[in-house]
């Protein structure tokens, strides 16, 4: 069981606090890599959630791994952004 998948099993819809890492990833050509996901069927950038333990930068490494097969060597920063509480 994730991380996610626990926190709601103990406080339900109750809103926490969660971490999402995506990634930025290019190929030689300068293109963009773009998923299309299966939940909505619109197009996105590889990423999800923080498992316990685990930094932004392996959350983002772990999720590309896991939503496309790649493996990411060189990362840097793009950026941090966050929601606002409503």
């Amino acid at each position: 069981m994730d991380y996610i998948t626990y926190l709601r099993s103990m406080v339900g819809k109750e809103r926490v606090i969660t971490v999402v890492a995506g990634a930025l990833v290019f190929d030689h050509d300068n293109r963009l890599l773009l998923q299309l996901r299966s939940d909505n069927e619109t197009w996105g950038l590889p990423g999800g959630f923080m498992e316990l333990d685990e930094s932004v930068r392996d959350t983002a490494k772990r999720e590309v791994f896991e939503e496309t097969g790649l493996r990411l060597g060189h990362m840097e920063l793009f950026g941090l952004l966050r929601t606002p509480v409503r």
